[in-house]
């Protein structure tokens, strides 16, 4: 099985640069897509000549903002939407599916901020989602995937010198909330990749930075320690163009 995770950063805009022919290519049995910036009614509409995916949206109430979407091919048993509060479940931020063996989770994580605003609004997220993964997990392994707007150490993004404890990203409240989640989940990319460099999922639109691959790894797959075994391959398909972040890949 290949699930691959993506932040469009607009599925109606994405759509106009060849997205079908991408998801044709990358051929994933689930694709997770955050930051749709529609409704759920404009992501079907935006999805509908894609064939051999059903698709499950969850839109912000605030139109064209946040939202989650996945595409998948196989049928799940379940779904549900948010993770049960309202403070955060009114910007469609989470997707759960249940498959036989697992939880599939799709998460866009809130960002703290061009001027940190958001910070403890954040730092409060981080403690209720993992909540909700913990609880999720006493039922069956999870499989997490999203933008978690954080990059963890110091490998994970170009310049961490002069962004550590200035900038949304990488301030150390959200490095401990990345710390919460691995303590408990293995990150799949480091899993496979632990000492390299350059590997990143997001770049800034300025400064030609994705040229320079000035850039963060701010995308992540993370497991239940059960699934470890499982796991083939984790990826980052820094090729594929179409949004400021690229496709992170994994294979059971």
């Amino acid at each position: 099985m290949k699930i691959v995770s993506w932040n469009i950063n607009g599925i109606r805009a994405i759509i106009k640069k060849d997205f079908a022919g991408i998801i044709q290519e990358m051929d994933p049995d689930i694709l997770c897509l955050q930051e749709t910036k529609a409704q759920d009614e404009q992501v079907s509409e935006t999805l509908e000549g894609i064939d051999n995916y059903n698709v499950f949206s969850n839109s912000a109430h605030r139109p064209g903002y946040s939202g989650t979407a996945v595409m998948a091919k196989k049928e799940p048993l379940d779904i549900n939407m948010g993770i049960g509060m309202k403070d955060f479940d009114d910007e469609g931020r989470v997707i759960s599916l249940e498959y036989d063996d697992f939880y599939l989770i799709n998460v866009y994580v809130p960002n703290s901020g061009s001027e940190l605003k958001r910070l403890s609004y954040r730092q409060e997220w981080d403690k209720v989602f993992f909540n909700y993964l913990k609880e999720k997990e006493r039922k069956k392994p999870l499989i997490v995937c999203g933008d978690f707007n954080v990059a963890h150490r110091e490998i994970d993004l170009a310049r961490p010198k002069q962004n550590y404890n200035k900038s949304a990203g990488f301030m150390q409240e959200e490095i401990d909330g990345m710390d919460r989640y691995t303590g408990d989940f293995i990150d799949t990319f480091r899993h496979f990749h632990p000492g390299r460099k350059d590997a990143y999922s997001w770049w800034s639109y300025r400064a030609n930075a994705r040229g320079k691959n000035v850039g963060w790894r701010i995308d992540y797959f993370l497991v239940s320690k059960a699934l470890v075994t499982s796991i083939r391959k984790a990826d980052i398909l820094n090729e594929i163009m179409g949004s400021d972040h690229c496709p992170v890949t994994l294979e059971l």
